[in-house]
């Protein structure tokens, strides 16, 4: 299949063929009924003056270059003969009008390598919209000369008018009697062929204006319809952009959707067993190849991936990249589940044999998400939806692939959690979601320097839910970016009122990628800032390590920013990523968290105290704090005094808490530093 477009289902051979029955057909019948036309009105093509054979001659001329419409049916064609034709319909009738658009439109069919029944239907259009005008015309009484007045020109545009609806009436009509129900034309580009087709008509009067002035002035029509030509195609390239993935050239998301609406048209009584089938491809650890080798070879295994699978897919179906490393095969011919597996298997064979890459040779798999279109009716976005949950429905049974099942217990609680969370989100206040607070205290002195605000979710039906569960099924949807704004605006609120009652405390919350990747969450911040009159130092950003290593470089700007307005980022998890020194020392970062894995056993085992020092050796060495998460008792709290940490936070001290039960604890709360005995804490 081409990387750029869809090809037809018909072989090169039979396409060849094809054109030349068509080309026979549209020349054959021009010449046929061209003849009967001059036996049976001889006078009136012996009376027709110098102008119209120019005009003939021209609009045979122009009709070497039709204007076909980008992203429509191959017979959605505008031919610039119909700026000639048209005048000369109205000036000396319909049968000189319809013998030359039928010559010219021969030409035209000719260039296109138009199909027997595509030449006829545009003839048939084109005769129909010209009978229609020059009925107009005749009745009106115009007479177009040198002189018009302006009822000719309310004229002629009533008639431009009628020739439109003539001719796309009898084209919708036909399309549906011959081809089933047509699919609905985006707005931009019907516009643009109507906004063509009346530019071209209107200039057929100008035409006859000029051929009365002197007829030297009439092939000067040309610059204009060039103009007219220039425009269709400029239109068609922006259009044939949008539809193509830059990197690979494969079609994109857009072309997919346009792609499973044009198929479900054309779906009928012609093959009523045959179903659409979309094959959602994620391709396993493709990130561990842009860590390793960086982002410009990842690109190049993904042009080669492209080139694979567009390959071994049939010329009847379609390949897609939707982004990142997600490829889509849309399947046309499907009998059913089974017919789709074999598919999928024969994808995922595809991918078997490893890719080179400057010598090396990798290995790449890809879990593959199936869905079945039920009926008739369905759109792509609903069809995506299906294949990504059986995607990863696959990725967590390990299997190569699997089939989107709508009755399946195991699909059903993410997609409502989500809903249910969204509808939660655009309430006020949010239904059951819940901050708590949980402080962290300076190892040295015992004082609270600091809170993390720990998002809790009672949902109505299922209880608490944890905040593990809910980041897995929001974190990869825009409803994440809902969650953090309403999670900020609450924090920096309660950071607003603690200020208020004088004790000004810094908070942080957890971010993810997805929000950093959001060029607004600055702008965001800053106006939560300034609406509250909070100081930015006040609040800290808080990413897990291995999730800002993955990709660094497209959160440095943001953060930068964040930085620049004083508010902090602080590194979670710190020790479980894989941290690059290199994107430490250049990452606006100010703190980094020890991940509690390792305090929770640095008491037992020497290893994990081990690298809690070297962790706090490290950050000290760059000059950033070092919170230790998962203290929970007092020799754990000792050790992290005796290394070198900065803050700690866990049980030991506190339990998260909502904020008014933070707020009585802080008020009892008495500072405990290392050097005093064992259970001098003050009790909570």
């Amino acid at each position: 299949m081409g990387a750029a477009q869809q090809r037809s289902s018909m072989p090169d051979g039979g396409r060849a063929v094809e054109a030349r029955q068509g080309a026979v057909v549209a020349v054959g019948g021009a010449i046929a009924v061209d003849a009967a036309l001059w036996v049976l009105f001889p006078r009136t093509f012996a009376e027709l003056p110098t102008a119209f054979w120019v005009m003939a001659a021209l609009a045979l001329a122009v009709d070497a270059r039709p204007y076909v419409v980008a992203g429509r049916r191959a017979g959605s064609v505008i031919l610039p003969s119909i700026c000639f034709t048209f005048g000369i319909a109205l000036a000396w009738g319909f049968v000189p009008g319809v013998a030359v658009q039928l010559a010219a439109m021969a030409v035209a069919g000719v260039r296109m390598r138009q199909s027997p029944r595509r030449a006829v239907h545009l003839a048939m259009q084109h005769a129909v919209a010209l009978a229609a005008a020059a009925v107009l015309a005749g009745l009106a009484g115009l007479r177009l000369d040198a002189d018009p007045d302006w009822d000719d020109a309310l004229v002629t545009v009533a008639a431009a008018a009628v020739w439109m609806a003539g001719r796309y009436t009898l084209d919708a009509l036909t399309t549906r009697i011959l081809g089933g129900a047509r699919k609905r034309r985006e707005a931009q580009r019907w516009s643009l062929e109507l906004f063509a087709t009346a530019a071209l008509l209107l200039l057929g009067p100008v035409v006859l204006a000029a051929a009365q002035v002197g007829l030297a002035l009439v092939p000067l029509v040309l610059l204009a319809l060039h103009a007219v030509h220039r425009m269709v195609r400029s239109a068609g390239e922006y259009e044939r952009a949008g539809r193509v993935d830059a990197l690979t050239g494969l079609p994109n998301r857009r072309a997919l959707q346009a792609s499973v609406a044009e198929c479900d048209a054309g779906r009928g009584a012609h093959r009523p067993e045959r179903r659409l089938a979309l094959l959602l491809l994620d391709l396993d650890r493709f990130r561990t190849v842009n860590d390793a080798l960086g982002h410009a070879h990842g690109d190049r295994l993904l042009v080669q991936v492209a080139q694979r699978l567009a390959a071994v897919v049939p010329p009847h179906d379609l390949v897609v990249r939707l982004g990142g490393d997600e490829f889509a095969v849309l399947a046309t011919r499907v009998d059913g589940p089974g017919s789709a597996r074999r598919i999928a298997a024969h994808l995922a064979d595809a991918l078997r044999s490893p890719f080179a890459l400057d010598g090396l040779v990798i290995d790449v798999s890809a879990s593959i998400g199936i869905a079945l279109q039920a009926e008739r009716g369905g759109d792509g976005a609903s069809l995506l939806r299906q294949a990504e949950a059986a995607m990863y429905d696959a990725k967590q049974r390990g299997a190569q692939y699997a089939v989107y099942a709508r009755d399946a217990a195991h699909h059903t609680p993410d997609l409502t959690l989500l809903a249910d969370l969204r509808r939660a989100l655009q309430q006020e206040p949010a239904e059951g979601l819940m901050l708590y607070y949980q402080p962290q205290i300076a190892i040295a002195t015992g004082e609270v320097v600091g809170v993390e605000a720990l998002l809790r979710w009672r949902h109505p039906d299922r209880g608490m839910v944890g905040p593990e569960e809910l980041l897995r099924v929001v974190e990869p949807t825009p409803v994440m970016r809902l969650l953090t704004s309403r999670v900020l605006r609450e924090v920096i609120g309660r950071l607003a009122a603690w200020r208020d009652s004088g004790r000004p405390i810094r908070a942080s919350v957890n971010v993810s990628v997805r929000d950093l990747h959001a060029t607004d969450i600055a702008e965001e911040i800053q106006d939560l800032l300034l609406r509250y009159a909070v100081p930015a130092d006040l609040l800290q950003l808080e990413i897990t390590e291995s999730a800002l290593m993955a990709d660094p470089h497209r959160v440095l700007d943001t953060i930068t920013r964040l930085d620049r307005m004083g508010v902090a980022i602080s590194l979670d998890d710190f020790g479980t990523g894989y941290s690059s020194l290199q994107h430490l020392r250049r990452l606006p970062i100010s703190e980094v968290k020890i991940d509690r894995s390792f305090v929770l056993g640095m008491a037992a085992h020497t290893g994990d105290a081990a690298i809690v020092r070297s962790v706090i050796a490290l950050a000290d060495s760059l000059g950033l704090r070092v919170v230790a998460e998962g203290v929970e008792d007092e020799r754990t709290w000792r050790l992290l005094a005796a290394d070198g940490c900065h803050a700690a936070q866990g049980w030991f001290h506190a339990r998260p808490m909502p904020a008014e039960a933070f707020g009585e604890w802080l008020a009892r709360y008495r500072p405990l530093r290392p050097g005093r005995e064992p259970g001098a804490l003050a009790t909570t």
